[in-house]
């Protein structure tokens, strides 16, 4: 069974969360090699890959940036399609009648545009079989996209297994810091709300760390980000996973106050390095028995967010007990979930041929 892997083509100019998404489930996939009788041969396709109809199943990740054409070129040879979106939490019944309100007025205006939200209602609507990786995610879908939840299935990402082990000692010696602090890690933006989160701690004479980057347009929320009290940004780390997972153990309290996330990895290594998280009730996280560790609140409820950050350095939660959370979720694990799916639509595929 020959699997294509394909997002955008300009994904890998960068480093985030998605693209380590994308790197460790091909990995573990090809770990995987055989599942319930099929042999996988996975492959991470470039900008300029072979033709489609080479392979068995394609698999996309993120319904935007022009994705929708893969899923289309795909339904239109027959090849099953499995979609890994990366939908926002914050979409709900009203933003998508809203979206498709102005849809359908936006061609009486300007000609026959296709708004992002069509073309990535377009993807999901062709697409065999959509994966989310939440339940939150999910429920963004089915109503912000109508789109059939027995479609939907939940499968979590994985925790790289360095992150179990990982301690302060690296970062600490590399940034001289010593004490308790505050970290965020992601691109710095309004979207993320950094701003917002540094006002909230301003009180706490508590450091608060940032690594990420602003793209261009958000040059002037960074400079204004710096201007807080005890903000320090510390960029990217070269994307160097060692560090990361380092600032992650070093760390009192991770934070992540943005307005919905698609990915939850931050949160995942933050917890797999033995680290507290407050994060938005918007989230895109569903961990039972998390409460010792996990604090969601309102994005925009900064005195809320102070005492759910106060609550955890006064109450620390055991290391051991926080990376107990997520230990089960492997990328091996997430590879099997993923295996099957394919196992299912290409047997379902060759039933229907014969």
């Amino acid at each position: 069974m020959r699997i294509g892997i394909l997002s955008y083509p300009m994904l890998f100019q960068r480093e985030a969360a998605v693209q380590l998404q994308i790197r460790e489930t091909t990995r573990a996939l090809n770990r995987v090699r055989q599942h319930l009788g099929f042999e996988l041969e996975v492959d991470l396709l470039g900008p300029h890959p072979g033709r489609l109809a080479e392979y068995d199943l394609i698999h996309v990740f993120s319904a935007s940036a022009g994705n929708h054409r893969i899923v289309e070129a795909a339904a239109e040879l027959g090849i099953p399609v499995v979609l890994s979106p990366l939908i926002s939490t914050g979409w709900d019944r009203a933003c998508g009648a809203h979206a498709r309100l102005s849809d359908h007025r936006q061609p009486h205006r300007s000609g026959p545009l296709q708004s992002n939200y069509a073309q990535t209602r377009r993807a999901l609507q062709l697409a065999s079989v959509v994966i989310a990786l939440g339940e939150r995610e999910k429920t963004a879908i089915q109503e912000g996209f109508l789109i059939d939840a027995a479609k939907v299935r939940v499968f979590p990402n994985g925790v790289s297994a360095p992150l179990f082990d990982a301690t302060g000692e690296l970062f600490r010696s590399r940034t001289g810091m010593r004490g308790p602090f505050v970290l965020m890690a992601g691109p710095i933006s309004p979207y993320r709300d950094q701003l917002g989160m540094a006002r909230s701690l301003a009180g706490l004479a508590l450091p608060f760390v940032l690594l990420g980057e602003a793209h261009e347009r958000d040059q002037d929320y960074l400079r204004e980000v710096r201007t807080m009290r005890g903000v320090t940004c510390l960029g990217g780390l070269g994307h160097d996973p060692r560090m990361l997972a380092s600032a992650y153990a070093a760390a009192t309290v991770l934070v992540l106050p943005g307005q919905g996330e698609a990915c939850a990895r931050t949160v995942f290594d933050a917890l797999a390095a033995g680290t507290p998280v407050v994060m938005s009730a918007g989230g895109n996280l569903d961990l039972p028995g998390s409460a010792l560790a996990l604090k969601q609140v309102a994005w925009d409820d900064a005195a809320a967010q102070q005492r759910a950050v106060l609550d955890l350095i006064a109450s620390p939660p055991a290391r051991a007990d926080v990376r107990a959370l997520v230990r089960p979720f492997t990328w091996e694990r997430a590879a099997l979930q993923i295996a099957g799916c394919y196992v299912d639509l290409v047997s379902s595929r060759l039933s229907s041929v014969a």
